[in-house]
């Protein structure tokens, strides 16, 4: 719902900010406080744990946060949108460490972010619409599978030193010790999941779960001094404040390799990022502009590396928080940025006794709550295509890689649906059983002469159909003298469609005989006529009815004259 006073977009890069502080109340500063630092205190033990998870320290995360999470809210074309690292990007960012080090995983970043600057400055925002949600369910809920395989090992506190990116070889890494369970890192677990688990509803609004486990890990690990590996233990601490601007070194030799995982990174933070804006539209009844939501997440993961972080997006559980708490402009996102950064330079020393079990622990939740389980109770009732696609997409996404899992997916769905269009074109000859069917002018057979035959076209004259059209002759019951194709139920042909009746005209000429169109609309009329298919046909010989094209084929067949004028 648009605000009073509520500033349109001018420019070619118009932020929601800008629009928003138009008529900007003490009101609204007061919700936007009050939220933007509820979901900051979200945010911190998320970030801490999307961090250790893709295979950096938690700072990163916290960094991540802390920078895109700011520049998101105040660039975006979201009014509620909370951007910083999310679950999608463990194990994209996991793999491209492991592959290709952590200052080529920054220059990644820095890629993808400027990939989706130019995504966003091209009108590109409207891309999620193209994306079939069969492919958005499986490779999400690929991603949920990954992620749980990702906290084994701190949940299980398995002594694994080197944990493999690929995820056969590190479930046969886990399995092969565990026997090793450590079982003080397995209670810390789980007693933390259960308590995120079966917190009260009633509660969540005012104290989230995940705050409250983290405490209780720093309470077990703290003052009862229990043998599990914390954040100090591992990473040495968090460091109070934001490191210094710095560019991650570069190797023009590996910038080829880097192509594919930076457009990884760009294809899923637009998808996600675009979906969670929708998710934000629906919640609060406005509308998001989704090209300068891109340029900023663009920017946004172009600034982060340069502190530290990792790749950005728009995280669906934050926002949802944030509009649940009362948020109503991108002010409560950029306090949610600033409480961050001072609970890093207030609280970062209490940070060094969270139990890795514990972050574990919500990480694990994440994954169960960003999957769509549901999909797959539903796999009997779905079409056999729209579960070829989902299961494609997932099976791919868990076995070997994101990217490929979702052009797989697209190709899949993309042929899948040109066959329905296929399906959905008709041919049929017009007769005594079909001449009345379904139509507003119905033709009358008795005034179909001898030696015509009339072809009723519906649906599209695409490429996937244009063998339909090209069959015609071959089911008719003789060869016609003329031959009439009813098409004013063809809404668009393409060019190969488009060839296919020139390849028909063509062999009708050849025979002496004649072809007439009837009834042609806008789009394949404008086609004909640019190609110049209405100069070979004979304009006289497109019709703009059925009796019409009766007409003209009594002409051609010398049972009438032509009008004179």
């Amino acid at each position: 719902m648009e605000r009073a006073g509520e500033m349109k977009p001018r420019f070619w890069f118009w932020p929601k900010l800008l629009s928003d502080l138009r008529g900007y109340r003490k009101a609204d500063f007061f919700s936007d406080l009050g939220s933007g630092v509820t979901v900051g205190i979200v945010a911190l033990p998320l970030a801490m744990a999307f961090g250790i998870a893709s295979g950096v320290t938690p700072e990163a995360g916290i960094f991540t946060a802390i920078v895109a999470g700011f520049l998101i809210s105040a660039l975006g074309g979201s009014r509620v949108q909370i951007g910083g690292p999310t679950g999608a990007f463990v194990v994209i960012v996991y793999g491209i460490i492991a592959k290709y080090g952590l200052a080529n995983l920054m220059i990644c970043t820095m890629l993808a972010g400027a990939l989706l600057f130019v995504m966003g400055l091209a009108r590109m925002g409207t891309i999620i619409r193209y994306i079939p949600r069969p492919v958005t369910i499986g490779f999400t809920n690929g991603i949920a599978v990954l992620i749980f395989s990702t906290q084994i090992k701190d949940f299980l506190g398995l002594p694994v030193e080197n944990l493999p990116a690929e995820f056969f070889e590190k479930i046969v890494a886990l399995g092969a010790c565990v026997t090793e369970i450590h079982w003080p890192t397995f209670g810390v677990a789980v007693l933390s999941l259960a308590l995120l688990i079966f917190w009260p509803a009633r509660w969540r609004s005012r104290v989230p779960g995940s705050i409250v486990v983290v405490i209780l890990g720093i309470c077990l690990a703290a003052w009862l001094h229990l043998p599990v590996e914390t954040i100090g233990s591992k990473f040495g601490g968090i460091p109070a404040g934001l490191p210094p601007f710095a560019f991650p070194s570069f190797d023009w030799h590996q910038l080829p390799n880097l192509i594919s995982p930076a457009v990884t990174i760009a294809l899923l933070a637009a998808i996600e990022s675009l979906l969670s804006a929708v998710v934000a539209d629906g919640m609060i009844d406005d509308k998001h502009d989704s090209n300068q939501e891109l340029m900023a997440q663009g920017l946004a993961n172009l600034v982060s590396p340069l502190f530290g972080g990792i790749p950005a997006t728009g995280a669906i559980a934050r926002t949802a928080t944030n509009v649940k708490m009362g948020a109503v402009s991108p002010v409560s996102g950029i306090i949610h940025a600033v409480t961050l950064l001072l609970i890093l330079l207030v609280a970062a020393p209490l940070a060094a006794f969270i139990p890795l079990a514990t972050l574990s622990a919500v990480l694990v939740m994440v994954a169960y709550n960003m999957g769509e389980w549901e999909a797959f109770r539903l796999i009997p009732k779905l079409p056999g295509s729209d579960t070829m696609v989902l299961l494609s997409t997932f099976g791919l996404t868990v076995m070997f890689d994101l990217t490929i899992a979702v052009e797989v997916g697209m190709v899949l769905a993309a042929l899948l649906f040109i066959k329905r269009v296929s399906d959905a074109t008709q041919v049929t000859l017009l007769d005594d059983n079909t001449a009345r069917e379904g139509d507003y002018q119905p033709v009358d057979m008795s005034e179909v002469p001898q030696g015509v035959l009339v072809f009723r076209v519906f649906g599209p004259l695409m490429f996937g159909a244009a063998d339909k059209l090209e069959n015609v002759l071959l089911h008719a019951r003789s060869e016609p003298e003329v031959m009439i194709l009813r098409m004013r139920k063809v809404i668009a042909m393409d060019t190969t469609a488009l060839h296919t009746l020139e390849s028909l005209h063509a062999k009708l000429r050849k025979r002496g005989k004649h072809l007439l169109l009837s009834g042609a609309h806008t789009q394949p009329y404008l086609l004909m006529q640019k190609s110049g298919f209405l100069d070979v046909i004979g304009e006289e010989n497109v019709a703009g009815n059925i009796h019409d094209a009766l007409a003209r084929a009594r002409i051609i067949l010398g049972e009438a004259k032509e009008p004179s004028y």
